[in-house]
């Protein structure tokens, strides 16, 4: 952004926020400066020097620091050329000279670092963001939040003892267009939910590839043993490396990258922890590079009351890689109409017409046709940069730290949708009807408890 759009994007902001419950984007620097000074620096180290924290949360942190008085100080990153890379981006971007970590320990060692932005692979988030907040540093963390329910349950209970400010990577919970949907729903306006759609396609073979770093990558600059953290110990694979999100157990793939983001609505939208079972199929159709997990797949939820079968609604979930027809949406159906956060409208498509009703003794039911407020298109490109949303989340995170109030997406959000998630990748990987055990918060496959 050029400081013309940020002040644009700041001002449209301010005036959505004073309309809609944006939670804590609408604090003023006064008011976080009565719990940290204003003049009380946040420094932040970087965990893990991806693409997307190259392309989207180092801008998008950079847009808010001098006003938020944060800045850069340090990066960990296991391999030597990406802990360079860093330090020339960060020097670029902020004209800053920040210090190069091996490793996390090293980096937790510093006195200098009060923050940390978690950008690693997807099987790493839950334990670096456990790591992070027991060596008493906040965490931005990038969803998925968990990819197996032990490194789920550990996360949370750890986040929650210690009471650190942690923001998931969930977008969309700091999207104005969201909010509004959030509010309308919530209201009663919509009526009960019927049923909701989502899907998320592009047509790209080299989606999650990098094989020209993969021929470059060598193992003495790195450290293996380390990067595979609780996973099953096997021998050095740059391509499980670099491409780790074709590869279970380092990544679910679609329902980890894409799913996670779009499910969460559901749990926004309705108060509710999670599906209460999950039917899914997929495969690798077309993209046979030694890829493991699926190219195309489709899942199919039950929501509702986790005790009253009586009431819910059905989610279907469809991604491909190999055909982009239909792109990315997410549709809500209630009797009277849809939502519809694609076109960012609200319609009575579908609803019940007067000759439908009449034939039953029953009165229309049609929603009023009416537009979602400002919205922030959601791009399915290799890297959304620091597009608004990515900003209004990243501000959001930097205002929890100082006023210490809870994030929109915080670690129950996170929790919430990687039960979603590792029930998906359970249906898909063992092709058995998911459940989940509430008692032991443990996803059930076939009745028993899935593992790697």
């Amino acid at each position: 952004m050029n400081d013309n759009s940020r002040r644009d994007f700041l001002k449209k902001t301010a005036l959505g926020t004073a309309g809609f419950s944006l939670g804590a984007m609408a604090f003023s620097p006064k008011s976080y400066s009565r719990i940290l000074g204003a003049n009380d620096r946040v420094n932040v180290g970087i965990v893990g020097f991806s693409d997307r924290c190259r392309g989207a949360l180092v801008p998008a942190m950079q847009i808010h620091a001098k006003e938020m008085n944060f800045q850069f100080t340090a990066v960990s990153d296991i391999w030597s050329r990406r802990r360079d890379e860093a330090q020339a981006f960060v020097k670029e971007k902020a004209g800053l000279d920040i210090a190069a970590c091996r490793n996390n320990d090293e980096l937790y060692d510093r006195k200098d670092v009060d923050a940390v932005i978690i950008s690693t692979a997807d099987f790493q988030h839950a334990l670096h963001c456990k790591e992070a907040v027991e060596a008493g540093r906040d965490a931005y963390v990038e969803k998925p939040f968990a990819e197996t329910m032990a490194d789920n349950r550990a996360a949370k209970e750890a986040v929650l003892r210690t009471g650190k400010i942690v923001q998931v990577g969930s977008q969309r919970r700091s999207g104005i267009n969201y909010h509004q949907a959030h509010d309308f729903i919530k209201a009663g306006k919509f009526g009960d939910i019927v049923a909701v759609e989502m899907t998320w396609n592009v047509n790209q073979p080299g989606r999650w590839r990098r094989p020209d770093l993969v021929g470059q990558i060598r193992k003495e600059d790195t450290d293996w043993d380390r990067y595979q953290m609780n996973r099953p110990k096997t021998d050095w694979d740059p391509r499980k490396y670099l491409e780790f999100r074709l590869f279970w157990p380092y990544s679910s793939g679609i329902p980890g990258q894409w799913m996670a983001h779009q499910i969460d609505t559901v749990h926004w939208f309705t108060d509710l922890p999670h599906p209460r079972s999950v039917a899914a199929n997929g495969g690798i159709y077309l993209w046979k590079d030694g890829r493991q997990n699926f190219d195309t797949m489709t899942a199919v939820f039950d929501y509702g009351p986790l005790n009253d079968m009586s009431k819910g609604f059905q989610v279907i979930y469809s991604s491909r890689f190999t055909n982009s027809a239909g792109g990315t949406k997410e549709i809500y159906y209630s009797n009277a109409g849809e939502l519809n956060l694609d076109t960012n409208k609200i319609s009575p498509n579908g609803g019940l017409r007067a000759n439908q009703a009449r034939a039953m003794g029953m009165q229309e039911n049609l929603l009023q046709e009416m537009a979602l407020g400002e919205a922030v298109k959601v791009e399915t490109g290799a890297n959304t940069g620091a597009d608004d949303m990515t900003s209004a989340h990243m501000r959001n995170w930097m205002e929890c730290v100082r006023s210490r109030k809870k994030p929109n997406a915080d670690v129950m959000a996170g929790y919430n949708h990687s039960i979603a998630n590792i029930m998906t990748t359970a249906a898909l990987r063992t092709g058995q009807f998911v459940t989940f055990d509430e008692e032991k918060q443990e996803v059930l496959a076939g009745g028993k408890p899935f593992q790697y």
